[in-house]
């Protein structure tokens, strides 16, 4: 159902009721000087997710106190007992029983919380300026003379609006237009696929969730039951953190063939899968994992891509967000993190007092110029990350000294967490607003 506004200052369209999609929606409608009408579309007919546990870093942490959320989020959270015992490294590929490799040391407290818990906070909070339609998969959207944008769905219905915003995930259908209707002196046409299709990792991801009795029944001592965990393997390893108080185990297995990095990946990306196929590859690994995955409950396996670097967020109106422009692996947890941030900068952009239907193009500029760069780097990373988690130390003359090179390796990777912050960033893209219409006024916001 469509809400009408007296007076509103334009139309935003997302396509994508995910988090990122849904972060948006509530900031918009928590800093908007005037009303913004917001149309989220999606794709399904009920706002769901995929997946289970998620990590809500501490950066991030910012941007759910500013939208008024902490204290909720909170509630349903995990946070880890202490700030120097999470999250612990094991080596593990060996089958006698391995060892902990060392414990990260944090400066910034992290939390997990189950995925559905975060959207279904997130939900409550959208404001009534914005209109749900579900059953809207955006297939293409075409620009008028006026500046307006017309919407194509797979149900051959179509819609207007002034803004579009594509936070429709690492198939974004808004970022196939946005490349393949870009003028050919701003992108290299034999590059359009590159840009436009998703990249297969050459990983494959298991993935369940399970009661945390099951395993303190079978295995009691089992250190995955109070910890946030990473057991570390030749080409493969796992990732295990209670979630829900507790009272859950959310469990991530990756085993990963780098030759297969950029090639097509055959059949359903994601699938249901037998348990003798998630325990297989680990057979080789410390009992304390084998327990584990002997656990598992409706496993599922995913295979992981991700989204190419691109050159650009934005184009005329229409931007992207979360997975649609920087879809990353997993390995620091923070996907779900970075949409929440897009949504945070570019939020407060089109809310923002000097933010008019016809300086929308500085706006989203602003939020591409700030959020780009970060977010790749964010991407880079964790995909680095992950190739130390599944180190081969088969013919390391040292092994001691190479683990503890490794370690140093890792604790390093870890340091953008304490970088700058959401709120410094929007503050970034406020100035270049500002600086982009000629006017400087630090009382606007």
């Amino acid at each position: 159902m469509s809400l009408s506004l007296a007076n509103p200052k334009f139309r935003v369209a997302i396509c994508g009721a995910g988090i990122g999609g849904l972060a948006l929606a509530v900031t918009l409608g928590k800093f908007a000087d005037q009303d913004i009408h917001i149309d989220l579309y999606e794709a399904h007919d009920t706002i769901t997710t995929t997946g289970a546990g998620i990590t809500i870093p501490s950066r991030t942490s910012e941007v759910l106190k500013e939208l008024g959320m902490y204290e909720e989020i909170s509630r349903v959270s995990t946070k880890p007992p202490s700030f120097s015992h999470v999250p612990k490294f094991r080596r593990s590929n060996i089958s006698q029983g391995g060892f902990e490799w060392f414990q990260q040391i944090l400066t910034l407290m992290s939390s997990n919380m189950h995925r559905q818990h975060l959207m279904d906070t997130l939900k409550q909070y959208l404001p009534s300026s914005c209109s749900l339609h579900f059953n809207k998969r955006l297939t293409r959207y075409d620009k008028q003379l006026s500046g307006s944008l017309i919407l194509h769905f797979a149900d051959d219905s179509t819609s207007t609006t002034d803004v579009l915003i594509g936070a429709d995930g690492v198939h974004s259908s808004v970022r196939k237009t946005i490349f393949e209707t870009l003028d050919r002196d701003v992108v290299d046409p034999s590059k359009i696929r590159h840009y436009t299709d998703p990249s297969w990792t050459g990983t494959l991801v298991y993935r369940t969730v399970f009661p945390a009795k099951k395993l303190s029944d079978l295995d009691p001592n089992n250190v995955a039951l109070k910890d946030f965990v990473i057991f570390c393997g030749m080409g493969k390893h796992v990732v295990s953190y209670p979630v829900s108080q507790g009272t859950l185990i959310n469990v991530v297995a990756f085993v990963t063939d780098g030759e297969k990095a950029g090639t097509p990946f055959e059949g359903c990306w994601v699938s249901s899968v037998s348990h003798e196929e998630v325990q297989e590859p680990y057979q080789d690994f410390e009992p304390a994992v084998k327990n584990l995955l002997k656990c598992s409950e409706n496993p599922s396996r995913w295979a992981l891509h991700v989204v190419n670097e691109l050159p650009l967020f934005a184009s005329d109106r229409v931007a992207l967000m979360g997975d649609a422009c920087h879809a990353m692996t997993p390995y620091f947890g923070a996907g779900a993190g970075q949409a929440i941030e897009d949504a945070f900068v570019l939020g407060r952009l089109l809310s923002h007092p000097l933010t008019t239907l016809d300086s929308v193009p500085a706006a989203l500029k602003a939020y591409q110029d700030v959020r780009l760069p970060f977010s790749q780097f964010v991407a880079r990373e964790s995909a680095r990350t992950g190739r130390m988690y599944d180190f081969d130390m088969s013919s390391t003359a040292n092994v001691q000294e190479e683990l503890e090179i490794q370690k140093e390796k890792i604790l390093a990777q870890w340091e953008w967490e304490g970088k700058d912050s959401p709120i410094t960033e929007w503050l970034e893209a406020e100035r270049k607003l500002q600086d982009s219409i000629g006017v400087r006024d630090d009382c606007a916001r």
